[in-house]
């Protein structure tokens, strides 16, 4: 059954268009490397929960929208292979400069995670 990475940020919402181009070509190098699909979603309807929610699990403020996104593998040994590729790819690839490429959001108050899959329908 596939692997998920999953992802949510908090990205200034004046960057949304940023975001989304950033998104693109980070996402085509996943694909490349051996992802089956990548979602990027843009929060729409993110209620505020007593405990916890959205929003607070990745400190936005006013001003952000929460993203969610998924990277589907097709198994764990792939998604390994591709995100050892991938780190690799960060230390000598101009794409991954971030004096040139900066990403459009704070990448500290991301939170992430890789969940084998249990259920599919």
């Amino acid at each position: 059954m596939a692997y998920i990475d999953g992802f949510v940020i908090a990205v200034p919402t004046a960057n949304k268009r940023w975001f989304i181009d950033h998104s693109a070509t980070t996402d085509a190098l996943f694909k490349e490397l051996g992802a089956t699909r990548v979602v990027e979603c843009w929060g729409d309807d993110l209620p505020d929960g007593n405990l916890t929610d959205f929003r607070k699990a990745v400190q936005a403020k006013e001003d952000e929208t929460v993203a969610f996104s998924w990277i589907e593998w097709p198994d764990k040994a792939t998604r390994d292979a591709g995100m050892d590729r991938f780190h690799d790819m960060a230390k000598t690839d101009a794409r991954f400069d971030m004096d040139k490429n900066p990403v459009p959001f704070d990448g500290a108050r991301m939170i992430y995670g890789g969940f084998d899959a249990v259920v599919d329908l």
